[in-house]
Formats: C-alpha cells, sequence, structure tokens
C-alpha cells in the first residue's frame, strides 16, 4: 500500500443549507485538487441552526434526499473517497433524529453508515447542550476496509469514550467529524486527538466546525490530522478551509513493530458491543 494523501475540511456552517453545501463542495474540491484521495467533512456540516428543531425538519431517510445526494454526487464529482461528517438521518421517534456519518467511495456509492452513539451534554449555567432532546443514539461500532487501510468511524463526543475505539479492533485510520464547542474543544480537544492516535497507533483524521456561527454558537476548529505516534501533520486554527497530509503505511507498520502495544492489550472491552465491519 502506497502513501495517500488524506484531507479534514473545516467549515463554520449557518443555517442556509444550500450555502453550506457550496462551502463544502468548494472545499472538497480543493482538497482534490491538492492530491487528497480521501476527504472528510466535520459534524453538521450542511447545518448549523439557533434552533435545534431545524436538523429534525433536515432529516432525511436512508437512500433519499438532497443532502444524501450532494455527498454522493460530489464524491464521484471529485473521485475521492468521502466522510460525509454527519448529516440528520430518520429515526423511529419522529421528533428526534440521528447524527449519522455516511461513507461513499469515489465511484459515489455508499459503503458505511455510522449513528453517533454517545450524546453531548453539558451545563456550565450560561453555557448548556442537551443533544439527547433531539438525537436518538446509535448502538454499534463500524469499521469500513477502505484502499487506504481499516477506518473506525466516530462523531465528535465519541472522543471522550476510548472503549469505543478499543472495540473497533486494529484500525489504520480514526475519523472524527467535530463541532466541539469553544470551551471544551480550547480545553481538551487537540489532547484527546492525540491520544486516541497514540493509544491505537493510528492516523486520526479530524474535521472541525471552527468560529462565530450565525446562530451565535462559537465552535473550536482546530481541524488536524495526527500520525500514529501523536505527531500533528497539519492543522488549522480557525476559519474554513483544508487540512492535508500523507499517510504512510510503512511507517506505521514500523512503529507497531517496535512498539506492539496493540499486541500487549490484556483487558477485554467488545462484551455488549455490536461491531460491524463492512468489507469493500
Amino acid at each position: 500500500m502506497s502513501a495517500t494523501r488524506i484531507a479534514a475540511v473545516q467549515m463554520v456552517s449557518g443555517p442556509d443549507i444550500a450555502q453550506n453545501l457550496g462551502d463544502a463542495d468548494r472545499l472538497v474540491a480543493e482538497a482534490a485538487a491538492r492530491g487528497a484521495r480521501l476527504v472528510a467533512l466535520p459534524e453538521y456540516f450542511p447545518l448549523i441552526s439557533g434552533d435545534e428543531t431545524d436538523k429534525v425538519r433536515a432529516r432525511e431517510k436512508e437512500g433519499e434526499g438532497p443532502l444524501q445526494d450532494f455527498l454522493r454526487e460530489t464524491a464521484l464529482r471529485h473521485k475521492v473517497w468521502l466522510v460525509g461528517g454527519s448529516i440528520p438521518m430518520a429515526c423511529e421517534n419522529p421528533a428526534k433524529v440521528r447524527n449519522t456519518c455516511l461513507v461513499y467511495d469515489d465511484k459515489g456509492k455508499l459503503v458505511a453508515r455510522y449513528d453517533k452513539v454517545h450524546l453531548f451534554g453539558l451545563d456550565l449555567g450560561n453555557e448548556r447542550y442537551s443533544e439527547e432532546s433531539t438525537i436518538e443514539p446509535g448502538d454499534r461500532v463500524v469499521v469500513v476496509e477502505t484502499p487506504f487501510g481499516r477506518l473506525g468511524l466516530s462523531i465528535c463526543y465519541d472522543l471522550r469514550f476510548p472503549e469505543l475505539y478499543r472495540a473497533m479492533g486494529d484500525v489504520d485510520l480514526i475519523v472524527v467529524p467535530a463541532a466541539f464547542t469553544a470551551t471544551t474543544g480550547k480545553a481538551h480537544f487537540e489532547t484527546l486527538i492525540r491520544a486516541r492516535a497514540i493509544e491505537n497507533l493510528a492516523y486520526v483524521i479530524a474535521p472541525a466546525q471552527g468560529g462565530y456561527h450565525v446562530s451565535g454558537r462559537e465552535t473550536h476548529g482546530d481541524s488536524m490530522i495526527v500520525d500514529p505516534w501523536g505527531n500533528i501533520l497539519d492543522r488549522l486554527p480557525r476559519g474554513s478551509g483544508v487540512v492535508i497530509a500523507g499517510i504512510n503505511p510503512t511507517y506505521q507498520a514500523s512503529l507497531r513493530n517496535s512498539l506492539p502495544a496493540l499486541k500487549h492489550r490484556t483487558l477485554e472491552c467488545r462484551k455488549g458491543i455490536k461491531v460491524e465491519v463492512i468489507k469493500t
């Protein structure tokens, strides 16, 4: 497997879905023009609104809807594997959605779906979030085999739960589309991203929302790509843009041979966890 360029897209999405899709397309095009073969969008890339029920109204059923059309057509047009950050997908509860990451191959085929398992809650008095009020959690870990290696899927708040990543088994890359708050991001985002890379000896791709949104919300940003030794290969502190780096399987294999920590694990944490490994 030869070295491959991968990219993380950073956005500052607002309530106008059409504008957000236009921005995402432009940034994916930039990443593809710079040689990226795998491109990842941030959490909530098509919509961040001051009204949390807006995403419920924008929800889609699997296989139909403008957001999925956009992801499929963008992957095909730019000939990239596209990790679609997250979009709202319908669930049995009409008042809630699944916060879903869809992965499309370079022919525009849907190859994987992951529904965010851990739902964010924060109460600092003047700053409150409760994802459980509008989101239904997923119930399985998802790993997809790609031409670039085994890719583990996660979303934002999942980052705080290392058992999810352990349940993935040996993955070569981990993707973490995020919309971390400015408060929690400043305190923990880089530390958690680098920790997940180090403990799994994996590359981590972290595309984020980063800046002041029309809704009044501020997200942390700092999109980055981190190598299996915890080195930050590229990052973007704020604003819209593209983070890009090369992944080197030979380098990764040498690290795993020199420090075979993944073979030294003695505690099993998969009991009761549904793990879906998708072969493509």
